[in-house]
């Protein structure tokens, strides 16, 4: 019997960070990590300036503001060759009218790229029309990873709750993911009926099947708005500068996830960020959706009550465990991914076909799941174990493509070959979940990985919040002992709010360096009695 789906959004809200957490009948499936900072994220849009152009490469590089300027290649100046990026990864052109108004901007010089576009312009051209010092509008499609810098396009996108507007494309198209064809009719008229400036696309997100019009015409107002700011930002400032950035993760998770298919709804532990999710939903149409949405404000840590903290464990283990005994072994390197299926030996049955069968689809089916929880991409190789039967391999193929199907990086999986390997791609625009909680050890020369003083400190504050929260330590004296880097980070940072917590849950907090402690290592506690705290 196949087990019902029962989804559920866990949103963890720190001072520090916020971490999303999707669970499919209490297991992990999807997980991201958001902190305050500048760097430029995919989505971002940027007033940039040209540095220079590097023929060879066939690239231009810019400056955004970032440590690192931003890599454009010539084939993204040119508007309308990568729609597919603007909504899920896919979609189809539709051969539909959508009524049109004039523009209220004039294309300008900072948008060279609408003028390739219009005149049908080649890549040879780039060169002429585009020259180092010319501001050109851009979008990040790749944030920075590890040393190299963002990468742009000058083919701008923004997406909505139900629509992605695209102000330099013409192209009007529905999420392939809708795939019922009467669906796709009733869309398609109402995709018609709406008024789009003359020379601007869009696309129908997932999250617009079953809904009518009226939210529709909303959301197309709201991206318009969106652009109209852009464009009067455009023109009055100088490069380089932001102009429009990503909503946050919790507007990002209402955008993107809230969906009927979220049945368990969302689960918060700030009233602040359960507030905004409401007004959120209000101001889409999603009034109902609205009820689903629960605070959480009990003392234990609500990933942990959620058994979520137990299974982002395996995001940063390099063996994982499989129910048939069996493991999968992930080695991230520089260049591609590999990951090996182990069949688990000493296993009644383990050389038969039917059980490797079943161990590689339970590999399948688990690697497909780490690929989402760790974000890792480019080149992944999986070697499974060795099949015979050509029909063991196809249904492996199968299972494979199914499983990445809904994976919303987009990817590309190859049959098995002779040696046994699969091939994939799976697209990365942003650093994996690894590089975000971990940075090179200071212990070992890079050789090794220790959670950062960010990591750490928002680790303290879940600790902190849990004692806080507990009425047994009502009152008590805590002293937090950590290592010397950790404290200098909350000194600086996070000074003020610790401060906001003494005076709010009436505690005495004392913080004190301990070099013996290792950099992940901290202690609570009861400076009178000298006895740890829980």
């Amino acid at each position: 019997m196949t087990q019902t789906n029962n989804k559920t959004i866990v949103l963890n809200c720190d001072h520090v960070e916020r971490r999303f957490a999707l669970l499919n009948n209490n297991r992990l499936e999807e997980y991201q990590i958001e902190r305050n900072d500048n760097t430029p994220k995919s989505g971002d849009i940027y007033l940039g300036r040209i540095v220079n152009f590097d023929p060879l490469l066939q690239a231009a590089f810019v400056d955004i503001g970032a440590s690192k300027n931003a890599f454009l290649h010539y084939r993204e100046m040119l508007p309308g060759c990568n729609n597919e990026i603007a909504a899920e990864n896919s979609s189809d052109d539709l051969s539909i009218k959508s009524k049109r108004c004039k523009r209220n901007q004039p294309i300008s010089e900072k948008t060279a790229g609408a003028k390739l576009k219009k005149n049908n312009a080649k890549i040879e051209d780039i060169p002429k029309i585009f020259r180092p010092g010319m501001e050109i509008l851009v979008q990040v499609i790749k944030a920075p990873i590890s040393t190299k810098g963002a990468r742009v396009t000058t083919d701008i996108s923004i997406p909505g709750r139900y629509l992605v507007l695209m102000p330099y494309s013409d192209h009007i198209g529905l999420s392939t993911r809708i795939e019922s064809q009467p669906e796709r009719e009733r869309l398609k008229k109402i995709l018609s009926q709406l008024e789009l400036p003359e020379g601007m696309g869009m696309i129908c997100r997932t999250a617009g099947e079953g809904r009518k019009s009226a939210f529709f015409k909303n959301d197309l107002q709201l991206l318009l708005d969106h652009w109209r700011d852009i464009e009067k930002n455009m023109e009055k400032l100088t490069a380089p500068k932001l102009l429009y950035t990503e909503p946050d993760l919790i507007e990002r998770t209402i955008r993107d996830f809230m969906t009927d298919e979220i049945n368990g709804g969302i689960v918060v532990d700030s009233k602040e960020a359960k507030a905004k999710i409401v007004d959120t939903l209000k101001r889409c149409g999603a009034r109902k959706l609205a009820s689903k949405i629960t605070l959480y404000d009990k003392p234990k840590p609500i990933f942990e009550a959620y058994d979520i903290d137990r299974q982002i464990k395996t995001v940063f283990q390099r063996e994982v465990k499989l129910p048939s005994g069996g493991a999968i072994v992930i080695d991230e390197t520089e260049a591609l991914i590999a990951i090996d299926v182990n069949s688990g030996k000493g296993k009644n049955g383990s050389d038969q076909p039917d059980f490797i069968l079943k161990t590689n689809l339970e590999a399948a089916e688990e690697i497909s799941r780490q690929l989402r929880l760790r974000n890792v991409g480019g080149l992944v190789v999986l070697d499974y174990i060795d099949m015979k039967s050509q029909k063991d391999r196809d249904e492996l193929y199968r299972y494979m493509k199914k499983l990445v199907k809904d994976d919303r990086a987009k990817t590309k999986v190859l049959p098995l070959s002779k040696l046994g390997l699969m091939e994939m791609t799976r697209q990365r625009e942003q650093e994996s979940i690894l590089d975000q909680v971990y940075t090179p050890c200071p212990y070992c020369a890079g050789t090794g990985l220790v959670k950062s003083s960010v990591t750490v400190s928002a680790e303290i504050q879940r600790e902190l919040y849990s004692i806080l929260k507990d009425k047994k330590y009502k009152k008590v004296p805590i002293r937090i002992y950590m290592h010397p880097e950790v404290l200098a980070h909350l000194r600086n940072e996070d000074d003020a709010f610790f401060a906001e917590l003494e005076e709010k849950y009436h505690h005495e907090l004392s913080f004190r360096a301990d070099p013996a402690l290792h950099m992940e290592q901290f202690r609570l506690v009861d400076p009178e009695t000298n006895t740890e705290l829980k």
